[in-house]
């Protein structure tokens, strides 16, 4: 199995997770929201109200992470070429002040650092500065990206 398809998988499968233990504490607060000690009391008892907010927010939640799985699933894995644009799906080396980086350009999980056959890879999203500057560059090309302290000088060394 390639490290794109390992990176992926190891992606999908924490996902997968997140989403099982988000819709698990989404049930456990819809049916807190229900239940009979949730009956209000008096006028300003808002326990339901309160449980009902987070109900709505574990559901939202589970639904990002059902995007952010078929987002990940949606994810081409192809070889790249030393002469091909950098697109979604490209792990990239990156060398930042003589020391090379890899990143894994994606659509989603951003931040992200998986671990593969003892390489850190970090998942770039490409709304990121690093992930919209490497969009469409090759091997070979240099770019910047300001941050509030300094403008950082890049260069793509590889790409697979």
């Amino acid at each position: 199995m390639s490290i794109k398809k390992k990176l992926l998988k190891q992606l999908i499968d924490r996902v997968k997770e997140e989403t099982a233990l988000a819709e698990e504490a989404a049930q456990h607060a819809q049916s807190y929201k229900q239940d009979e000690s949730m009956k209000q009391e008096g006028k300003y008892d808002t326990r339901s109200v309160e449980a009902g907010y987070l109900a709505g927010a574990q559901m939202r939640r589970v639904e990002e992470l059902k995007l952010e799985l078929q987002m990940l699933e949606e994810i081409p894995l192809h070889d790249f070429d030393e002469d091909d644009d950098i697109a979604i799906g490209a792990l990239v080396s990156i060398k930042f002040k003589n020391q090379v980086r890899d990143y894994f350009v994606s659509s989603t999980a951003g931040g992200t650092i998986v671990e593969v056959d003892g390489n850190s890879i970090l998942v770039i999203s490409v709304f990121s500065p690093i992930g919209q500057a490497v969009i469409g560059l090759n091997v070979g090309n240099e770019f910047e990206v300001e941050t509030p302290q300094e403008t950082r000088a890049y260069e793509i060394v590889a790409v697979q």
